[in-house]
């Protein structure tokens, strides 16, 4: 790659060289053109495909690579060829000579400053993706910015050429008329000067802003039409009314007393919401006494022979109940009204942007207020199967009221829910099929972790189903009775074969959906987007000033760490979002599966990576590497930074393993403080300990980029002052590792 960008600049320069030694920018002036003028059109009388041609290409090249004199021709070729096909001719040599100056820009710079500007530039390139067309336009318009300089800058981003071609030829039309217009009166001009009057140029001015302008106009006016039609208090009760009491909730509610601000929290079930009560907490007491079962199986390998364990089900479940219960009080009523929030029970809804109506146990009261924080959290998605409505089934809602273990569970979904809990009921006992519509379980990690995973788990006995849809839900035509799921398998071939597995219980796990339906949002014009979440901008705020969402139900990570992370911009963006806004952001947001081995990782995947065009380099440690691992017998799995092409700065980290959400956790301090491998190679780790995993990987980065020369050199040197010839010389043992490159 480096090779062929070498190569084509010295091609341009040498073409650019060859312009200016020629004389060529010497020859295009406004006197030269005006002197030439009939020669030119004889030309064009004589041969005009050769002319039309010479000067499309010549057009093409002078704008591909900016060279000055572009206005020039401009000129010419409304003398030449009048407006009509002037316009048609320069329209397009302009806009595909822009677009080929943007590819250039693209080919020899984007690589290395995306290296280098990695977090800034892809904030740019969101917005780019977003209204990338839009701003391109409204610059086109306006002809106080150069047009090479557009080109060259548009050119970085990550906009698709595609659009910068068509954005390009709709948006310089306008300048390009002028000037073909201005070029039919050749003969006349004194001056470029006298071709863009000021007030023209203002007029110009106002063509470009005029899209930003009504653009914010619109906005505003839709804002305060949907106001309009609601009377505003003239005084407000609360700053804040947060509707949902669960971990989005709970922080927003917290921030806003933090700081003195009057808050209403408003829950219609149990404060905690699914994390506290059917997600976070339950799990992983189900997760913890599913090891144990497993630990005492497999306790021979350590010379403890414990038998198969006995699991008492319901006792299980009481262990599970009993966390729940002792986590309770972290998240009761009485906890954050101590802490100087209002808690209401009951249903809320919107009446209007500052009044919610609380449908409660002691009536209906409505309450006004200065914002509305939405945090209303979200539900396990069912799939419209066929014969699901035919049984009852379990999600992670209902899971935690089962009494005994089913002897049959199917789990439909491979993402973190179904692997995790899939696990846990085979290491109780249970016979576990999980039913997966992708090729990979964990959708969203790479395919080394997915793998890793994929073994473990059928090592716990699991019947895995990759590349399987679920058809239907039907009786079970075997002795057993109950029912079975109906699947379709595809075969490497491309066909597709059906099976049926008979199951006690099923267990769907395909995602969760945001909870939005009740609350009056509709009917105010707060909009939901593809996916079902509300619709809020970087800042979490909606299409109504006052209203704005966090959590499960603002998406895009359904995580309790997430909402909290958001909650906090949402309440804080609420309160002083007149003096300061805070966009959202999720460059270091960590993420654990909290299987046997864990999957964890921050910042970028490689997958997500090469999808973003993103150049990266890859370090690699194997666990099996590190004497705490191997002391344990814990040796599977990995961990695995991705980091800028010649720089220790990370990109992101994935790690599998023993307890790989505890180990994160540096990475994600590293990422967010901006602390290169080179700083935890520099820090002192504990012996033995799993963290040394992260320094060991710091060790294998920094001995791919070791300075060989500078060590031959020192080489020599200590030879020569021990009178020796270094030939020969030991080399010693080295950390086991990899790091390779990864171009986009």
């Amino acid at each position: 790659m480096r090779h062929r960008r070498l190569l084509l600049v010295l091609v341009l320069v040498a073409i650019v060289a060859a312009y200016f030694l020629s004389g060529a920018n010497e020859a295009l002036t406004l006197a030269n053109l005006q002197a030439e003028q009939v020669r030119f059109q004889a030309w064009l009388a004589d041969d005009p495909l050769t002319v039309v041609g010479g000067f499309f290409l010549f057009y093409v090249i002078m704008a591909a690579l900016s060279l000055p004199g572009a206005t020039l021709l401009t000129l010419l070729g409304g003398a030449l060829f009048g407006l009509g096909w002037g316009l048609l001719i320069i329209s397009f040599a302009s806009t595909l000579g822009a677009t080929l100056a943007a590819l250039i820009a693209r080919t020899l710079a984007r690589g290395p400053l995306e290296r280098r500007f990695a977090v800034q530039l892809e904030r740019i390139n969101a917005g780019i993706r977003r209204e990338g067309a839009f701003y391109l336009f409204t610059l086109r318009l306006i002809p106080l910015f150069p047009f090479f300089v557009i080109n060259l800058v548009v050119g970085l981003t990550r906009m698709r050429l595609w659009t910068f071609y068509w954005v390009s030829q709709l948006g310089m039309l306008p300048g390009t008329a002028v000037y073909v217009n201005a070029g039919r009166e050749l003969g006349n001009l004194q001056s470029l000067s006298g071709v863009l009057s000021p007030g023209l140029i203002g007029s110009f001015v106002l063509i470009g802003l005029f899209p930003w302008l009504a653009r914010g106009l619109v906005a505003i006016a839709k804002r305060r039409r949907l106001a309009r039609r609601y009377r505003r208090p003239a005084r407000f009760d609360y700053d804040i009314v947060v509707i949902g009491g669960g971990s989005a909730g709970l922080v927003a509610s917290y921030i806003a007393a933090a700081v003195k601000a009057r808050v209403v929290l408003v829950e219609r079930d149990r404060l905690g919401g699914d994390c506290l009560n059917t997600g976070c907490v339950p799990s992983k007491a189900l997760i913890r006494a599913s090891r144990v079962a497993e630990d005492i199986r497999g306790a021979g390998r350590y010379g403890i022979h414990a038998g198969e364990p006995q699991v008492d089900f319901g006792a299980v479940m009481a262990h599970v109940q009993r966390a729940i219960r002792q986590v309770e009080p972290h998240d009761s009523r009485e906890r954050y009204e101590g802490l100087g929030v209002e808690v209401l029970a009951g249903e809320a809804r919107l009446l209007d942007p500052w009044r919610v109506c609380v449908n409660g146990d002691t009536g209906e009261r409505v309450l006004t207020t200065r914002h509305v924080i939405i945090a209303s959290g979200a539900r396990p998605k069912v799939p419209p199967l066929p014969g699901l409505e035919a049984i009852e089934i379990l999600t992670s809602d209902n899971l935690w009221q089962l009494e005994a273990l089913p002897e049959r569970l199917v789990v439909l979904g491979g993402g973190p829910i179904g692997c995790e809990l899939g696990q846990s009921f085979a290491r109780l006992g249970s016979r576990v099929s999980l039913v997966e519509m992708g090729p990979q379980l964990l959708p969203r990690e790479d395919h080394d972790a997915a793998d890793t995973l994929r073994l473990r788990l059928e090592q716990d006995g699991l019947e895995l189903w990759l590349d399987t849809r679920a058809v239907r839900v039907v009786p079970n035509a075997d002795a057993d009775g109950g029912h079975a799921l109906e699947v379709e398998r595809r075969l490497a071939s491309g066909e597709a074969e059906v099976h049926r597995l008979p199951f006690d219980r099923l267990l769907v796990a395909v995602g969760r959906q945001a909870n939005v339906a009740g609350m009056g949002l509709e009917a105010l014009g707060v909009e939901t987007r593809a996916d079902g979440t509300l619709a809020v901008d970087e800042s979490l705020q909606s299409v109504l000033p006052n209203v704005w969402a966090c959590g499960d139900v603002a998406g895009p990570f359904q995580l309790t760490h997430a909402s909290g992370h958001q909650a906090w911009h949402a309440a804080v963006n609420a309160l002083f979002g007149e003096l300061k806004r805070f966009r959202v952001s999720y460059r270091a947001l960590p993420a654990v599966t909290y299987t046997e081995p864990e999957v964890a990782r921050v910042g970028l995947s490689e997958g997500e990576a090469r999808a973003r065009g993103i150049d990266f380099e890859v370090t690699r440690y194997e666990l099996a590497e590190l004497d705490r691992a191997i002391a344990e017998g814990r040796a599977e799995g990995f961990v695995k930074v991705l980091t800028v092409p010649g720089k220790d700065r990370i990109l992101g980290a994935s790690v599998v393993g023993q307890g790989a959400g505890e180990l994160l956790a540096e990475f994600t301090l590293a990422m967010t403080h901006g602390l290169g491998l080179n700083k935890l190679l520099g820090t002192v780790h504990p012996y033995p300990t799993w963290s040394e995993a992260a320094k060991a990987t710091a060790g294998v980065w920094k001995n791919a980029h070791k300075p060989e020369r500078l060590l031959g050199w020192l080489e020599k040197y200590f030879a020569w002052r021990r009178g020796a010839v270094a030939a020969g010389a030991e080399t010693p043992r080295e950390t086991k590792g990899e790091t390779r490159r990864q171009d986009a």
